[in-house]
């Protein structure tokens, strides 16, 4: 497992090491897994059928590398700071290119630092890729508290608004002053977060996942496209979002099952891999199996089912504003639509809520883990969103990251907080009830 930071400011190279004790702990479990019976439809809206979960368990424990998902972390460059007392383990990527502008990348549930693999490259060394030098990013991709190998918060309090305090933090702390940020999932709520606690150091920001939810008034005069999209997310509260209920209200109870069973697990993660994916309901199709498993391991071999689930339980606790009460955002947002996302917003909708809407697409494949499914996309969204605000100026010179090693002493943040920032996703969500 990584090795713990001794000073509270400091970063530290910590590379994964996997004890060999618990990938055999691992396979002695797949193999005295007791299966229920079978599912009594022809599809999978019980969830994952059992001969697909059968299937995916048996490559886990005879044909996947268990070593892999050290390899992919160790392979970025493993990093660990403490912030907030608490300790975070995250990817630094810097790019070789001298006008290389800084982004933080930000993973949800069930994403992981690994969702974002097959963007580094792209991102950090565009030229080796077909891109172009002026598109270059240092790339920081952190494990949400609760999730990877970041430790695990033992008090309450860790919520969307704390993660983004932390975040601004660890940007500082690697030495960037300003920076670009993206998400999708939780990690567009920590994003958006970010961008209204610190704007002044926001250049801009990115979702595939758009929290922009519409009023009554904008739901009374909805066009026919703004009509489907809020059909479907009328469909996923109805039918998909059985596991952010139960995480957001008993996280303990589910916690026990999930920390026990890598089956369990495997199956609770591979529900939503099955549903909200481009894929017809067999993600396999467009995200590679093993890439599958490894994001499960990132919660069975840290142990981080409960922890990571508590995240909705903290969310639902927070004080919550209803959608149309937050201000406009005065950061320049970029928006990229895919079509099997279960959230999605007409322009107009997000055009009343960001002051300077830099890039808006509706996409025509991809759904809620956009980095895996269409890694070249959502490349190509990125850089195309942030190209006008990188002609701006980056205020003040990010320090080295070689320098910054040493003088890391500063934590103090200069932040506008807005009172208006949502604090709770799962209420908004609940602007589409009854309605």
């Amino acid at each position: 497992m990584p090795a713990s930071s001794s000073s509270n400011d400091v970063v530290v190279p910590s590379p994964v090491a996997i004890p060999e004790q618990d990938l055999q702990d691992l396979l002695h479990r797949l193999a005295i897994t007791r299966w229920p019976d079978r599912e009594t439809v022809g599809d999978t809206s019980q969830g994952p059928q059992l001969d697909r979960i059968r299937a995916l368990c048996d490559h886990w424990a005879t044909g996947y590398d268990l070593r892999r998902t050290e390899r992919a972390i160790n392979s970025f460059g493993s990093s660990r700071t403490v912030l907030d007392g608490l300790g975070v383990h995250f990817l630094h990527v810097r790019s070789a290119e001298p006008g290389a502008a800084p982004l933080l990348l930000c993973h949800g549930w069930p994403g992981s630092i690994l969702e974002f693999r097959h963007l580094i490259g792209p991102l950090t060394d565009p030229v080796a890729h077909g891109g172009n030098a002026e598109d270059a990013f240092h790339v920081v991709i952190p494990s949400m508290p609760g999730f990877g190998f970041s430790d695990k918060p033992t008090t309450t309090g860790w919520n969307i608004s704390r993660v983004a305090d932390a975040w601004i933090t660890l940007m500082q702390r690697l030495g960037y002053d300003s920076w670009f940020a993206q998400g999708g999932d939780w990690g567009a709520a920590v994003v958006e977060q970010i961008s209204r606690k610190a704007p002044e150091r926001s250049r801009g920001i990115h979702f595939n996942l758009p929290l922009v939810f519409p009023t009554p008034q904008e739901m009374s005069s909805a066009t026919g496209e703004e009509q489907q999209m809020m059909a479907r997310t009328r469909r996923y509260q109805s039918e998909l979002d059985g596991y952010a209920r139960e995480q957001a209200t008993r996280p303990q109870t589910i916690g026990y099952s999930l920390a026990d069973s890598p089956t369990g697990l495997a199956a609770w993660i591979y529900t939503l891999f099955q549903d909200v994916t481009d894929s017809d309901g067999n993600p396999e199709k467009v995200i590679d199996r093993d890439e599958i498993l490894d994001d499960i391991m990132l919660y069975w071999l840290p142990n981080a089912a409960a922890s990571s689930a508590r995240l909705y339980w903290e969310d639902r606790q927070s004080n919550a504003m209803s959608a149309g009460s937050w201000g406009p955002n005065p950061v320049p947002a970029g928006f990229s639509i895919f079509p099997s996302e279960a959230v999605q917003a007409s322009r107009r909708w997000i055009e009343a809520r960001y002051e300077t809407v830099l890039h808006y697409a509706q996409l025509d494949r991809g759904g809620h883990f956009a980095a895996l499914e269409q890694p070249g996309i959502l490349t190509d969204q990125i850089r195309t969103t942030f190209r006008p605000a990188r002609a701006s100026s980056p205020g003040p010179a990010a320090v080295a990251w070689e320098a910054q090693l040493a003088h890391q002493h500063d934590d103090t943040l200069d932040v506008i907080v807005n009172d208006k920032a949502p604090q709770s996703l799962l209420d908004v969500f609940g602007v589409y009830r009854d309605v």
